[in-house]
């Protein structure tokens, strides 16, 4: 599992410089050769990492190998196939990575907002249930992304996505309403039987080396990617 910064890539700003988004406005070349230096150096075969289209719903693809033309429209992914690398893309929502390497399958999820009320962890945790994992003993990873102290929103959007999931209620260090994305992440893993939950702490608003689109608008896409070693079936 691992997660990438903004940095050791080709792009140009306001993308500089390891964007691997393809829908902001980027430069496809500049994104092909961004995903392929993370290919390599995470070792990773050529070709061999997926990112679904990302669309803040709950639906899940599952890959058994790179995609042939364009990618399904899903928010999480799924494989029991060795050498496939699933990742998703974020610049302030949540990438979840989660893995029982004992049976063999993995899973990744895009959670911002929508996703992580409607249930999109919930949904990747069912589907690698249905793989086979054993949830009691896989480990998921809660990524960067804004943070309960840094995401404001209106009254309105913080009372309805407690409601939903009372976690979520949060209040930003000036004293507005907020919410906390990672906490409501947290609360749908466990109610899943994920108990090793580890987090990636960073603030996407608070760390430059992250994208940002609060921040910065008009911004790359960094990644969380899962895999497992091996070859993949022909």
């Amino acid at each position: 599992m691992a997660y990438t910064d903004r940095h050791g890539g080709v792009s140009t700003a306001p993308y500089g410089s390891r964007n691997l988004g393809v829908h902001v406005g980027d430069s496809a070349e500049a994104v092909a050769q961004n995903r392929a230096r993370t290919e390599a150096e995470l070792g990773i075969g050529p070709g061999l990492l997926v990112f679904p289209n990302q669309v803040h719903g709950t639906d899940i693809a599952y890959v058994s190998g790179p995609f042939t033309g364009d990618p399904p429209d899903a928010d999480g992914v799924v494989t029991d196939r060795p050498g496939i690398a699933l990742g998703v893309l974020g610049a302030d929502c949540a990438g979840v990575l989660v893995a029982d390497p004992v049976n063999g399958v993995i899973g990744a999820a895009h959670s911002g907002r929508p996703g992580t009320l409607g249930g999109v962890v919930t949904a990747l945790a069912g589907e690698m249930a249905r793989l086979g994992a054993d949830l009691s003993r896989a480990t998921a990873i809660i990524g960067p992304a804004a943070c309960g102290r840094c995401y404001e929103v209106p009254a309105e959007m913080r009372e309805q996505g407690a409601s939903v999931l009372p976690e979520t209620w949060s209040t930003t260090s000036w004293g507005t309403p907020a919410l906390d994305l990672r906490a409501g992440i947290a609360a749908r893993l466990a109610a899943a039987g994920i108990t090793d939950i580890r987090h990636d702490d960073r603030c996407t608003i608070e760390s430059p080396e992250l994208y940002s689109h609060r921040r910065e608008h008009k911004t790359g896409r960094f990644a969380g990617i899962v895999w497992m070693p091996g070859t993949p079936a022909s």
